[in-house]
């Protein structure tokens, strides 16, 4: 089994549709067995800008890590073909147990 974390912001786009609702749409036609969208409270990436989201008055968007298990193929699969239309994000894939 491989567990795959994919982290974006909130507002990213792919066209005209945020791209947290094509990554789960996709996931979908590939039958992958569920994924679940979180919303962070702060964050940073490799620009190391602090995101603070919450703070009164940001304009930051949240941070957010789409996370999902199933089949190492059928993770490829959807790996595979999901960077065909989306480049950007960081993807993280781990091996896991499932118990």
């Amino acid at each position: 089994m491989t567990q795959v974390q994919i982290f974006i912001d909130k507002d990213d786009l792919l066209g005209s549709k945020y791209v947290y609702d094509v990554i789960l749409k996709h996931l979908i036609g590939h039958n992958v067995a569920g994924a679940t969208v979180f919303e962070g409270w702060m964050g940073f990436g490799k620009n190391h800008i602090l995101k603070k989201p919450h703070d009164l008055l940001s304009f930051d968007h949240p941070p957010l890590m789409i996370s999902f298990v199933d089949e190492d193929e059928k993770v490829e699969e959807a790996l595979t073909s999901l960077r065909e239309i989306y480049k950007g994000g960081l993807i993280v894939k781990s091996k896991v147990e499932v118990v």
